[in-house]
């Protein structure tokens, strides 16, 4: 199934829903510039005040009136951009062309996939100033250069030459779902892990260390300063600026050619208003037969203007037997303030049972699914008393979370991945170099009742893991840690 890039069903819808954007950039301009005048931490450290408090005021009075004038554009360009939302497809679709077919797969052969997950906090500079971040385009250009270093020419699967190796489309990250019944697809796959052991306390900076399955006596979290350089799927949360989106997706396009951005719902919808997208960004090494998004319906406080939801793509590994190797990945952003569980739960809910019903929808007879992962940024840790609706659900029945052992309880290596937003600036976890090498007073630590360290790391679908790393590649450049999973598949044992 070839997807549609633009997600207007017609370039004269395209045009309408530009022209409204032409109206609505000097009012959105000004009100971001507006917003942005709030220095930072670090820019108060630094002396650094916006031209002093004369000429903050100054630039805040020149933005103010820049707004008021600009206020009949925008209600014109409301008046054009609200019915154009409702013709759009909630997502944009970027595929390269490969003229390379997939190479098969030797079911008796052992492969690997790499997902990382991440909340960028890439939100328009003005509202990135309320989590104590500034200059959106330019943190996105830095994620982009450290999540795609090199072209794909350049990237090597760490799986050894005769273990089912994917040609150009290198290792990657797998597990077997959860059943569907009789007479569906097949589910491929125990999983062999390797382990390092001490070895790994050698390995270059920046590859990230292998978790055996007594880790929890051997190792402590495992902190990597760099992104894996074999990751072949890419979970992103908070990504709703539009330029911010635009840098990312030219980068990353180089080493993932199939991207879905610019997702969700905007506009009037059943569920409100939604002034924003729902920040999602999806990319991935290998061809998508299919993408699907839903609007969680019950968004409330901040959260109600955002169009946060489910994405979930179908994805190509292989054909084997003259059959498909098909893999299913989900992403998500849950609501986020603290008193809302039932909100998150009932979210995750609907997520379970969109889940089924997209693959319902889209296996064909004969399909070998090799994994079903389930991440995001789920906004509830596992030792909070507040979240206690959410460490119980459903979905930790039919997803394994490999760093949780039960309801609060989490393995003695796991760490939260939220980080004191008021802190980011401090020496302790100002780069990655210091953020590894210890605790500090910025980073998010788990249990203690603490609220705030959102499991954002893959559910994984009974799979064992061959590696998670918690990534400080972007200390002071987003109030969250990204995560790394690796896992391999192989044939059942008999």
């Amino acid at each position: 199934m070839v997807l549609r890039e633009s997600p207007f069903p017609s370039r004269a819808l395209a045009a309408l829903d530009g022209l409204a954007q032409g109206l609505l950039c000097p009012g959105f301009w000004a009100l971001n510039r507006l917003l942005d005048l709030q220095p930072t931490t670090a820019e108060r450290a630094r002396g650094r005040r916006c031209c002093g408090c004369t000429g903050r005021a100054l630039a805040g009075l020149a933005c103010a009136a820049l707004l008021l004038l600009s206020l009949p554009l925008t209600a014109l360009g409301l008046l054009l951009w609200l019915p154009a939302q409702a013709a759009r497809r909630p997502f944009a679709c970027h595929q390269a062309v490969t003229a390379a077919a997939l190479p098969p797969w030797d079911l008796q052969q052992r492969r690997s996939f790499t997902f990382v997950t991440a909340n960028l906090c890439l939100l328009p500079s003005g509202l990135a100033k309320f989590s104590n971040l500034g200059q959106t385009l330019q943190r996105a250009a830095y994620a982009a250069r450290q999540l795609a270093p090199e072209p794909p020419s350049a990237h090597a699967s760490l799986i050894p030459p005769g273990h089912g190796e994917a040609g150009g489309y290198g290792g990657t990250l797998c597990g077997p779902p959860r059943p569907h019944g009789e007479g569906g697809p097949r589910h491929y796959g125990s999983v062999a892990v390797e382990v390092e052991g001490d070895a790994a306390e050698h390995t270059p900076a920046g590859t990230a260390k292998l978790l055996p399955a007594d880790a929890s006596q051997r190792f402590p979290a495992d902190l990597s300063e760099r992104f894996p350089a074999d990751a072949d799927f890419l979970c992103l949360q908070e990504v709703f600026d539009a330029g911010a989106a635009a840098r990312l997706r030219q980068q990353l396009a180089k080493s993932f050619p199939h991207i879905v951005y610019d997702v969700g719902a905007r506009g009037l919808q059943g569920c409100g208003l939604k002034l924003f997208g729902s920040g999602l960004f999806l990319a991935s090494r290998y061809p998508l037969l299919a993408v699907q998004y839903h609007c969680y319906p019950n968004g409330a406080r901040e959260d109600a203007l955002s169009a946060k939801g489910l994405l979930s793509v179908q994805v190509l590994l292989a054909c084997a037997q003259g059959q498909r190797v098909v893999g299913y990945l989900s992403c998500t952003h849950l609501q986020a303030p603290a008193p809302d569980a039932a909100i998150r739960s009932e979210q995750l809910r609907l997520g379970l049972h969109w889940v089924q019903l997209f693959q319902d929808a889209h296996e064909e007879p004969g399909d070998i699914v090799a994994f079903d992962v389930f991440c995001g940024d789920l906004n509830f840790d596992n030792c909070s008393r507040g979240d206690e609706p959410n460490q119980s659900h459903e979905i930790f029945k039919l997803y394994r979370d490999p760093c949780r052992v039960g309801p609060k309880q989490d393995e003695p290596w796991a760490m939260g991945t939220l980080l004191d937003y008021l802190k980011i600036y401090e020496e302790p976890v100002s780069t990655p170099e210091n953020m590894k090498r210890g605790d500090g007073p910025g980073a998010g630590g788990r249990g203690g009742g603490s609220r705030g360290h959102p499991p954002q790391r893959p559910l994984l679908s009974l799979q064992e893991v061959e590696r998670i790393s918690f990534i400080t590649q972007l200390a002071s450049r987003s109030d969250h840690l990204p995560v790394a999973l690796r896992l391999a598949v192989g044939p059942r044992a008999p």
